[in-house]
């Protein structure tokens, strides 16, 4: 079961830092996809480092399980923000993945990051 718990913490880390480092190469663009949907300046400006920092932390499974509670929390924020700008029929660019992901805002976002909450949940789980 542990096994399990690895994997899911791995798979989760790498998505976020692929995520974090993308949003880092994007630089000032991926601060004003953000504020483009809702972020607030300083979040903007912080996420993409907590991103690669927890993906770490989630790939090598130090100091869990604290990264895996910090990335439900981060999911679960980042749905929030998703989920309201859909119910304003807003569909700003993702930036999810920073210049990567230019696909307008959608459900299918929302259901990625259930997945991705699972994953959180699993490697908490089976530890």
């Amino acid at each position: 079961m542990q096994t399990l718990g690895t994997i899911a913490a791995i798979l989760l880390g790498a998505v976020f830092v692929v995520a974090g480092g993308a949003k880092l190469a994007s630089g000032a663009a991926w601060v004003a996809q953000a504020r483009s949907i809702g972020a607030p300046q300083p979040i903007a400006t912080a996420l993409p480092g907590i991103e690669v920092v927890l993906g770490a932390l989630l790939i090598t499974t130090i100091a869990m399980p604290l990264p895996a509670l910090a990335a439900i929390v981060l999911l679960v924020a980042f749905s929030v923000l998703i989920a309201r700008q859909l119910v304003d029929g807003r569909h700003p660019p993702c930036a999810c993945l920073g210049a990567w992901s230019s696909r307008p805002l959608d459900e299918s976002h929302l259901v990625r990051n259930a997945a991705l909450i699972v994953l959180a949940f699993i490697s908490l789980w089976a530890r």
